[in-house]
């Protein structure tokens, strides 16, 4: 078993483990696409049975546990979809994203980027 010792980062993981998977490089981004919604219904599901169970409605139940691995799978997979369109998700769109929405509702919290990190350096 190799384990990903630059950084520890999920992109480097992700790139590793899909040249793996898939050497030639067939996976397109309507995959990515059809997998991400694949991987976005799972997580709904299990909050259903969350809710269901806090609500005190019969049928299936789940776990915080299997929340968070659908979950971790949810980012996951956002992070082969940004690797695939070049996209810094991490590093760059989320601490981006995360900045302007702080900005629009006034709020004063904000993520450090990677280039914002690397230049404090």
């Amino acid at each position: 078993m190799k384990a990903i010792e630059t950084r520890g980062t999920l992109r480097s993981a992700n790139e590793t483990r899909q040249a793996e998977w898939d050497p030639d490089d067939r996976i397109t981004l309507a995959y990515r696409g059809n997998e991400m919604a694949g991987e976005v219904g799972e997580a709904c599901n299990v909050i259903k049975k969350l809710e269901r169970e806090r609500l005190g409605i019969a049928g299936s139940r789940a776990t915080l546990a299997q929340l968070a691995e659908e979950l971790a799978d949810v980012v996951i997979c956002a992070d082969l979809i940004a690797m695939q369109a070049g996209i810094d998700l991490l590093g760059e769109a989320v601490p981006a994203k995360f900045n302007a929405t702080s900005e629009k509702t006034g709020l004063r919290t904000r993520l450090a980027s990677s280039s914002a990190l690397g230049a404090a350096e």
